[in-house]
């Protein structure tokens, strides 16, 4: 007891010295931080002693490393199940003092933000601090993360792109090799201007680690944007066209690792380095052995195996022995297809309700043999759904291919689709505004999920109301994915000659030029949310006061200040004029002509949570008429409320905007 109170009281005061320390310096500037709520500890717990304990012991290492680099520290106190996991990382140009006063403001400041989470994380211009309850060092995490760019776009944007990609991953390079993951460049774009980047990593990370921690934070930079950061927990990434960190500063050399001056014992007297030196050769000889094997193995392996999108046999699905389903158990299921258990009718064939042996409904989605999806798009669908898990994604159960058929067995959904609801006069009116913005939100977080949480990145192409269904608690679920494409990870576009899809849906650059990305689906996600909003059914719209197309009639009221009067009249009173508001702003941001103006989806569900972030003012869309784009010439801009969506354009650590990706 009494050691227990001497250290309490040495605690206390270290505490109290820093907090005095606190206030005699600047604050470091805050920029972005998460609390992971789902998993919470008791005030005057075991675990918050030791985490208290913890971060006193990052504070005062904050000048020193643990065999990597000054500016890096890790740390664990504790047993299971209260054992503690904590680290900070320091700008790799800031100097020691700078990085000390930073984690020691941070390791208050934190527990005022996040006070009883076991896992949180905080990022300021010069150091982030991360702690949790599981293991986190050496391993790559990348989300949550926060992504801050300048309001303002640059000139040159192509010439700009390419240099952006290619000084950032000049120092990318740099940064793996160097055993402080820190690195900065810069480039010439004209005669007055000049580009600045940096990069960096936890230390502790591999050199493949690092390197694709860093490749996923370059295919999140709007490199269209004369400045930008992307905040990981494993790595950041930033350009501006302004120095902005300390150019004096480069990667520190490799540490001297500390060597025994003893002999250890029994090896008669040889020295630690010897031995190293012995073992080193053959433990990396073993290592590239086994890699090479391994290679072999898996190059064998893909050798013998046809392409996802192969049209040759049906080898990825039948090997799927678990998903396949016999056709007599489908008939039986569906009563021989009966028209009493027809759902409804899509463009690539019927979908039917049936009920298993085992009693689980089913959603019975039979390909018509006339349809224009063929083995390729049945093949993808299943192939690719399969591997999808989502709440707001509908379950692929199985599938069946005999007889000529194609079909796809789906969990069944209760509430049909979006548009039976949506579109009926009566049946809408059960979508009141809080229910609606549910949909919004889950359909957002859906095609997060597609764009950058699961293990591919999906292009869906073909968003829209009939392909969101609804289960009884009215949660949206997207379905239909015969026509959606992967695209590489680090892909942000493709071309296509086939140009599939519901026009009014589709994005100008992919109806005119057949170029799909993200941000197509982003423009067919806006043009959703404003049918959400009014209750109007994109195609065939026509209103008296000469709109041809809802976007066009949501844009006039926009741009003449009465939002309001776009909402459904079923809705009366029973909305949140804020929420509303914001969503037409959102879906006016996501149908903007240029792809690069629209937010990415992270954005979008950052702005579905969070008022705290400012809407830049949306630009005036393409419209579409009849069987053409209009291409908008004068790129004016408006805001609705000009107090608080109008960008601001941001100088050191102010950012007007700011994407986060959520757990």
């Amino acid at each position: 007891m009494p050691s227990l109170k001497f250290f309490m009281f040495f605690l206390v005061l270290y505490l109290a010295t820093s907090a005095i320390g606190l206030t005699s310096a600047a604050d470091p500037k805050y920029l972005f931080h998460d609390c992971t709520n789902t998993t919470t500890f008791n005030r005057n717990s075991t675990y918050q002693s030791k985490l208290n304990f913890l971060l006193s012991s990052l504070v005062s290492n904050a000048t020193r490393s643990n065999g990597f680099s000054t500016g890096f520290y890790n740390a664990t106190a504790g047993q299971d199940p209260d054992k503690v996991y904590a680290l900070f990382l320091c700008r790799g140009d800031v100097t020691p003092t700078t990085c000390q006063e930073c984690v020691n403001f941070a390791t208050s400041d934190i527990l005022q933000r996040c006070p009883v989470e076991e896992e949180s994380i905080i990022w300021y211009d010069p150091c982030l601090l991360r702690y949790s309850g599981e293991y986190i060092f050496s391993t790559m995490k990348g989300n949550p993360g926060a992504v801050f760019y300048d309001s303002n776009n640059v000139t040159e944007q192509v010439r700009f792109n390419q240099l952006v990609g290619t000084t950032m991953k000049e120092a990318a390079n740099e940064a793996v090799a160097s055993p402080k993951k820190f690195s900065t460049r810069k480039a010439n774009f004209t005669t007055i201007q000049t580009l600045y980047c940096l990069v960096q990593c936890t230390p502790d990370l591999s050199n493949l680690d690092c390197n694709n921690c860093l490749e996923q934070s370059f295919a999140t930079l709007p490199t269209t944007r004369v400045g930008a950061r992307v905040l990981i927990p494993s790595c950041n990434s930033r350009f501006e066209l302004y120095p902005f960190y300390n150019e004096n500063v480069s990667a520190a050399p490799p540490p001297t690792p500390a060597l025994s001056s003893s002999p250890p014992k029994g090896n008669s007297g040889i020295s630690s380095s010897i031995i190293i030196a012995i073992i080193a050769p053959i433990v990396v000889a073993v290592v590239l052995f086994i890699a090479s094997y391994c290679l072999l193995i898996r190059r064998a392996r893909k050798k013998n195996s046809p392409p996802l999108e192969d049209n040759a046999g049906n080898d990825d699905i039948t090997t799927v022995e678990s998903l396949q389903f016999d056709f007599g158990t489908i008939e039986a299921a569906t009563k021989n297809f009966s028209t009493d258990n027809k759902l409804g009718e899509g463009g690539f064939g019927e979908v039917y309700k049936g009920i298993l042996p085992n009693g689980e409904a089913i959603a019975v989605k039979r390909l018509s043999s006339r349809s224009g999806q063929g083995a390729e798009e049945f093949k993808n669908e299943v192939v690719l759904v399969a591997k999808l898990q989502h709440r707001n994604l509908v379950r692929l159960l199985g599938f069946c291919l005999e007889r000529e058929e194609k079909i796809l067995v789906y969990e069944f959904v209760t509430n049909k689709s979006l548009d039976y609801f949506l579109y009926d006069p009566e049946r809408r009116a059960e979508l009141d505004w809080s229910r609606r913005y549910k949909i919004i939100k889950g359909i957002a977080r859906g095609m997060l999920y597609l764009h950058e949480d699961s293990r591919l990145r999906i292009i869906h192409r073909d968003l829209k109301a009939s392909n969101v269904l609804l289960d009884g608690d009215m949660n949206p679920k997207i379905s239909d994915f015969g026509m959606a494409r992967i695209v590489g990870v680090d892909q942000t576009q493709a071309n296509t000659n086939r140009i599939v899809g519901t026009y009014g849906y589709m994005s100008p650059e992919y109806a005119m030029r057949g170029q799909f990305s993200v941000k197509s689906d982003v423009y067919s996600f806006g043009v959703l949310v404003l049918e959400i909003i009014t209750g109007k059914k994109n195609s065939n719209f026509y209103q008296p006061d000469g709109a041809e197309y809802l976007v066009s009639y949501v844009w006039k009221h926009w741009r003449d200040g009465t939002p309001l009067q776009l909402l459904d009249s079923t809705l009366t009173d029973s909305y949140s004029r804020n929420e509303v508001i914001r969503c037409i702003h959102m879906g006016l941001l996501c149908v903007q002509e240029y792809s690069a103006d629209r937010p990415s989806m992270a954005t979008i569900v950052l702005m579905l949570n969070s008022y705290s972030v400012t809407l830049p003012a949306p630009r005036r869309p393409a419209f579409f008429l009849g069987t053409r784009w209009e291409a908008s010439m004068a790129r004016n801009e408006f805001d609705f409320d000009q107090s608080k969506s109008n960008s601001i354009p941001w100088s050191v650590g102010d950012a007007s905007i700011t994407e986060v990706y959520p757990r």
